[in-house]
């Protein structure tokens, strides 16, 4: 192979390998979020935020205090198939839609803790570092900030 036709071929697969390399998106929600308690204000659990066909939802991939690691949706509504299972590995954020430059909306969000179902909008902030999810029923609600994860 002649040095030029080695030098495009090199050139041809490192720019494959910098297609892989390229970083996500940091403004969007998809990740690893920390949640944080909002009496105690100490982390809580990790929620992974995932896309699939423009749709968010998110999970609990941990429940950082030790005691609470088997928690279970007690709370949850008869009719809920969440009832009585683990929070570990429970989707509690669905169908959210991205509505605005790093908001998603029109979602909803469980509480495991309460068992009850808010509307769900998510903002991401201050460069992909921080997440405000706002939890509601009608114009009433609260609005916790989550910290990136990873």
């Amino acid at each position: 192979m002649r040095r030029s036709s080695f030098s495009l071929v090199f050139a041809m697969l490192l720019g494959a390998n910098a297609t892989w390399a390229v970083a996500a998106d940091p403004m969007s929600p998809v990740g690893a979020w920390t949640t944080i308690d909002d009496e105690t204000k100490k982390p809580k659990s990790v929620v992974r935020i995932t896309e699939k066909d423009g749709i968010i939802s998110g999970a609990v991939e941990k429940i950082l205090d030790p005691a609470k690691q088997d928690s279970k949706c007690e709370e949850c509504a008869e009719d809920d198939p969440r009832k009585g299972k683990p929070v570990v590995g429970m989707t509690v954020l669905t169908g959210l839609k991205k509505e605005g430059d790093n908001v998603y909306g029109g979602g909803r969000i469980l509480d495991p803790n309460n068992g009850k179902s808010y509307n769900a909008k998510v903002t991401v902030i201050e460069g992909g570092k921080k997440l405000e999810m706002r939890g509601s029923i009608l114009f009433i609600g609260r609005t916790q900030t989550w910290i990136r994860a990873e």
